[in-house]
C-alpha cells in the first residue's frame, strides 16, 4: 500500500534527523528501557501517567511515548511512565510520598478518587508534585511530539541565561491566560506550578471527585468554560469541573496575592512561553473541522502510487499532515470529556481500530514516520504578554 516510508516526503522547513541522534532499536528494546528507566538525575526528565502502567497502554499511545524516547533519549532525556500499580517500580508512591497532603488530597492516597473522569483527574494530580520535585516534562500519552523539545528547553526554560521558566500551550490569544495541562515544562520549584497545586489540593479537601468544584468561592473570578461554543450551559459546568486543574492555574496566574508576594500577571508577561494552542497542538482537529471521522478517514487514506492522480481527499490529508510538520509543535489527541460533545475523535477510532495510526503508505504512518526522523529548522514562537490586569486581588486560599 503506497509508497515506503523511507520515501515520505519531506516538507518545506523540516529535515531529516542524522540516525545516530535517535534510538532505531526494536519496540521490544525500547519497551524494556522505558520499563526499566534509570534512576533520576537531572531535570530533562519526560514524564507520563497511566494509572496500570506501560504495559497495559493502548498500542496507539505506546507508539505516542516510544517516539519520545526513540527522538528525545539520546539528548538525555529519560521518558518515565509513572502509574498507580502497587508493584510496579514505577508506582508514583516510588517518586513522590503520596500520604503527604502537601502533595496529594486524602482521596488520592487511599484510592477513592471516584466518577466518571476519575483516571484522567488522578493524572492531573500527579503531574505538578512531579514537576515540582524533579523538573522537565509532563505529557499526556496522547500527546503526538513534533518539533524540537530539546532545543526548545535548551533555548528557554533549560537555560539559564533565559527570562523563561514555564513552557506550555495557551488556548487563546495573548490577552488569555489558559494554560493547557497536557504539556507543562519547567525546572523544580517552580512558583506557578507551586501556587497552582496549593489551590487544586484546597479544592481537593474532603472531596473524591471534582464534581461541584466549579462553585468554589475561590474561583468565583473565572467564568465557565465554553469549549467549543455550541454547549449547553450544564454541559459548561461539567467542561468547567473536568478541566479543574486549567481554572486553577487561569485564577493563580491572573493573582495578586501581596500576602505571598506573588503577581501572577508580572511573571506570566516576564516567565511564561506559551505556544498558541490551535495551530501548535489541535491542527488535525482545526484542518477537519472537529470532525474525528473525517480525520480518521483522512488519515487512513494510502498516498498515492508513483504515477497515480491526487485525489481530493488524499490532497486534503496530504495538506493537513504536511501543515502539522510544518507548523505545529506537538498533536494532542483527545479522549475525556470532549467525546461527550464529539462523540467520536481521531483517537478513540484509533483507539477503537488497532493499528490504523500505523499502516504503512498511509497518511497516518507518515505522520508517525516523520515524528521520529524528522525535525523542524524552526522553533514556535511565544505569544506577545503584558502584565495584564489582576483577576484577582488578595490571598491565594482564602475568599475576601
Amino acid at each position: 500500500m503506497g509508497i515506503p516510508s523511507q520515501q515520505y516526503p519531506v516538507p518545506t522547513g523540516v529535515h531529516i534527523i542524522p540516525e545516530h541522534l535517535l534510538d532505531l532499536r526494536s519496540d521490544t528494546k525500547v519497551d524494556h528501557d522505558l520499563l526499566h528507566p534509570r534512576p533520576v538525575t537531572d531535570e530533562k526528565n519526560i514524564w507520563l501517567f497511566w494509572h496500570s502502567g506501560y504495559s497495559t497502554m493502548h498500542p496507539y499511545t505506546k507508539r505516542n511515548v516510544r517516539a519520545w524516547h526513540r527522538r528525545f533519549s539520546k539528548a538525555g532525556w529519560v521518558v518515565r511512565v509513572v502509574d498507580r500499580e502497587p508493584s510496579s517500580p514505577l508506582n508514583i508512591a516510588n517518586f513522590i510520598d503520596i500520604n503527604d497532603t502537601n502533595n496529594f488530597p486524602r482521596a488520592f492516597a487511599e484510592g477513592t478518587i471516584s466518577g466518571t473522569y476519575s483516571k484522567q483527574h488522578t493524572s492531573d494530580l500527579v503531574r505538578l508534585p512531579l514537576l515540582l520535585k524533579y523538573g522537565g516534562i509532563y505529557a499526556d500519552v496522547g500527546l503526538i511530539q513534533i518539533g524540537d523539545v530539546d532545543r526548545l528547553w535548551r533555548e528557554t526554560v533549560g537555560n539559564p541565561d533565559s527570562r523563561f521558566e514555564v513552557l506550555s500551550y495557551n488556548a487563546g490569544d495573548a490577552n488569555e491566560r489558559s494554560l493547557t495541562n497536557y504539556f507543562l515544562v519547567s525546572r523544580r520549584n517552580n512558583p506557578l506550578f507551586e501556587r497552582c497545586h496549593r489551590l487544586l489540593l484546597k479544592l481537593w479537601e474532603g472531596k473524591t471527585c471534582t464534581e461541584g468544584m466549579h462553585r468554589s468561592p475561590l474561583l468565583k473570578e473565572l467564568p465557565f468554560l465554553t469549549g467549543t461554543g455550541n454547549m449547553t450551559e450544564q454541559q459548561c459546568r461539567e467542561l468547567t469541573d473536568y478541566i479543574i486543574q486549567g481554572q486553577v492555574m487561569t485564577l493563580v496566574m491572573g493573582l495578586v496575592d501581596e500576602e505571598d508576594n506573588w503577581d501572577g500577571p508580572k511573571y506570566v508577561a516576564e516567565h511564561v512561553y506559551g505556544i498558541e494552542f490551535m495551530q501548535g497542538s489541535q491542527l488535525i482537529n482545526d484542518m477537519t473541522g472537529w470532525d474525528g471521522r473525517k480525520a480518521f478517514e483522512l488519515m487512513s487514506l494510502p498516498l498515492p502510487r508513483e504515477g497515480e492522480e491526487e485525489t481530493a481527499e488524499q490532497k486534503q490529508a496530504r495538506e493537513i499532515v504536511e501543515a502539522c510538520l510544518m507548523k505545529s509543535f506537538g498533536f494532542k489527541l483527545a479522549h475525556g470529556y470532549i467525546l461527550e460533545v464529539m462523540n467520536v475523535t481521531l483517537g478513540s477510532l484509533w483507539r477503537e481500530n488497532d493499528g490504523s495510526d500505523n499502516v504503512p503508505g498511509t497518511y497516518a504512518h507518515w505522520l508517525r514516520h516523520a515524528i521520529v526522523h524528522w525535525s523542524q529548522d524552526a522553533l514556535p514562537s511565544t505569544q506577545p504578554y503584558t502584565v495584564l490586569e489582576p483577576i484577582k486581588r488578595g490571598p491565594l486560599l482564602r475568599e475576601e
